[in-house]
């Protein structure tokens, strides 16, 4: 005869009290303070709510109707709603410039110019020389003109709105020939010849998607042609038997028919990255000096600075730019300016910019600095997680990462987490724990293994990294999913 189990009734849904009497309460007292008597009581009113449903349920345990028990509990509550859903993130995925966490990160100069541009009113559009109306452009464009060689400069909220508004503003209804083998597709799904026709420019490729002459492009060219636009593919390669013009004869030919070349770098770099041993990219200087009559670039990849479109070349191509109505519609705030201000300023020291340009100092970092780092984790991490993991360190390979130099990557070191006794699941919900620490922890699940690349752990963020560690949850590698 099977044994009689003992039923135990919950408390009564009578014992729960009042929202008025608990917000009375010394317990809450701190809540009210701290997060205010709207946010308390409303959040209140749903927990006790959810309350009720357990009472009618039967599964009400007198224990949590405690003045201190419910405190507790809506604590945990305001806790969780006051996250910000903007967080900072420890990046372990092994990419540099990672798109989906924000690209470059901000050196201090930057970061005390938007503090300074926050709390005090700033010279944004007003001239102090003549007390009169100011343009913002005149804050960047004398630095931008040093720094690559140009005429003249904008600056409108990304690359993407730089390509848009070139196009709006030279081509309207009219030709713009591009190579077949420069028709990118970026990030978001965003595709040339899509931009192209949102700007009401109409396109014309010209060769194919391997090889394109020179010839391709003056047989393509005709009375309507209001643009030759050279696009560096920053983000794949294409290898084998190819051909592409380079960009010296595409102006000797924009030059001999009229027609103004413009280019887009994509990730755009204002200095060679070679000095430190790094794959090379073509710079802006470059491209300018070759006779592009227009450039554009992100200011957030390898300039290494906050995300915005930068457009440098002939000053009066730049000032057709500027009066097109779209101009307005893509302009930056005063922060982007403020930060962008004060990384191109680093620019006039380059010397010095592997150690003041987070970007530069991450990407340059020595590979025995970064293996020592893993070497000092992997038995930290290996105690946290137990015997139901394998950690080992190992070398790794980083890569650049926002499109730029697709196929070339960094010598770096990290770690390699396998689960102990292979269980479906089990490196999932680590990686899925790890996420859930109050400063989330990504890595890169592949090959049977949750890798955790050390290149943009700074070893001032350690410690912090250390001390979360014991916070993880996990369910074991045999738990069932």
């Amino acid at each position: 005869m099977p044994p009689v189990r003992k039923v135990v009734e919950g408390a009564p849904a009578s014992e729960i009290p009042s929202v008025d009497r608990l917000l009375h309460t010394r317990p809450f007292a701190a809540l009210l303070a701290q997060h205010g008597r709207t946010r308390v009581t409303a959040l209140l009113r749903e927990h006790l709510e959810e309350v009720r449903r357990a009472a009618r349920a039967g599964r009400l345990e007198a224990a949590t109707l405690a003045d201190g028990a419910l405190a507790a509990a809506l604590a945990a509550r305001l806790t969780e709603a006051v996250r910000p859903p903007l967080r900072a993130v420890f990046n372990l995925t092994g990419t540099v410039l990672h798109t989906n966490l924000g690209r470059a990160l901000l050196p201090e100069e930057a970061v005390g110019a938007v503090t300074r541009a926050l709390t005090a009113p700033v010279n944004l559009e007003f001239d102090l020389e003549s007390g009169g109306r100011g343009e913002r452009d005149s804050l960047l464009e004398p630095l931008l003109c040093e720094l690559t060689g140009a005429q003249a400069a904008t600056v409108v909220n990304n690359n993407a709105a730089a390509v848009l508004l070139l196009l709006a503003a030279l081509a309207p209804r009219r030709e713009v020939l591009v190579s077949r083998g420069e028709l990118i597709e970026i990030g978001g799904s965003f595709r040339l010849p899509d931009i192209m026709r949102r700007a009401g420019a109409r396109l014309v490729e010209v060769g194919t998607t391997n090889r394109t002459h020179l010839k391709d492009y003056v047989e393509a060219l005709g009375p309507r042609s209001a643009l030759l636009l050279k696009v560096h593919t920053s983000n794949y390669a294409i290898s084998g038997f190819t051909a592409s013009v380079p960009l010296e004869k595409l102006v000797k030919l924009g030059r001999a028919r009229g027609v103004p070349v413009a280019v887009d770098l994509g990730s755009g770099s204002l200095v060679d990255l070679g000095r430190w041993q790094l794959p090379r990219e073509p710079t802006v200087r470059e491209a300018l000096a070759a006779g592009a009559d227009l450039v554009t670039f992100s200011g957030d990849k390898l300039l290494g600075g906050p995300q915005a479109g930068l457009i440098v070349g002939r000053a009066d191509l730049i000032d057709r730019l500027r009066k097109d109505p779209l101009k307005r519609a893509l302009r930056v705030s005063k922060l982007t300016v403020a930060a962008l201000e004060a990384v191109l300023a680093l620019y006039r020291a380059p010397e010095f910019l592997a150690e003041r340009l987070p970007t530069l100092r991450l990407l340059t970092r020595p590979p025995g600095e970064i293996e020592a780092q893993a070497v000092r984790l992997q038995p930290l991490v290996q105690r946290v997680l137990g015997d139901s993991y394998e950690v080992a360190e190992v070398p790794l390979a980083s890569q650049i990462g926002s499109g730029a130099l697709p196929v070339d990557q960094l010598p770096s070191h990290g770690l390699a987490i396998r689960a102990a006794r292979g269980s479906r699941g089990a490196l999932g919900r680590l990686e899925a724990a790890l996420r859930a620490l109050p400063r989330p922890v990504l890595g890169r699940l592949k090959d049977k293994a949750l890798w955790l690349d050390m290149r943009c752990l700074e070893c001032a963020e350690e410690a912090e990294l250390v001390g979360q560690l014991d916070k993880l949850r996990l369910i074991s590698p045999g738990a069932p999913a």
